[in-house]
């Protein structure tokens, strides 16, 4: 940033001497250190903010590269298959959940009553 040389460094701190004075020089270098310090670490914070922004920019742009390349997923071994196998003719039928027909099936005892009228 400043390219300051000792010699330059030492010409600064003369002059600070003379214009300040020994009493007050010590608490100006003291509160520019901490006004320097502070400053770097406002930069620092600053830089890893904007390197994280960019790896974030990163990893979202390769996500979905990735995922159209990557191979489709075996199925777990204790899935149930997608589809229904078809190929046996008893696979095709499903069982009657009661064997009574559904007008003398008792209905749940929330259901509200229906009355046909008489002929």
């Amino acid at each position: 940033m400043f390219d300051f040389g000792f010699s330059e460094i030492l010409v600064i701190l003369v002059l600070a001497l003379i214009v300040l004075g020994p009493e007050r020089l010590p608490g100006v270098v003291r509160r520019v250190g901490r006004w320097v310090g502070r400053a770097r670490a406002m930069a620092r914070q600053f830089q890893d903010q904007l390197e994280e922004e960019l790896d974030f920019e990163e990893r979202r742009r390769a996500a979905p590269a990735e995922t159209e390349h990557a191979a489709p997923a075996a199925p777990a071994p204790h899935a149930e298959p997608a589809y229904p196998d078809f190929t046996s003719p008893a696979a095709a039928v499903e069982p009657a959940e009661s064997a009574e027909p559904p007008e003398t099936a008792n209905p749940p005892p929330d259901a509200p009553q229906i009355h046909e009228p008489r002929a």
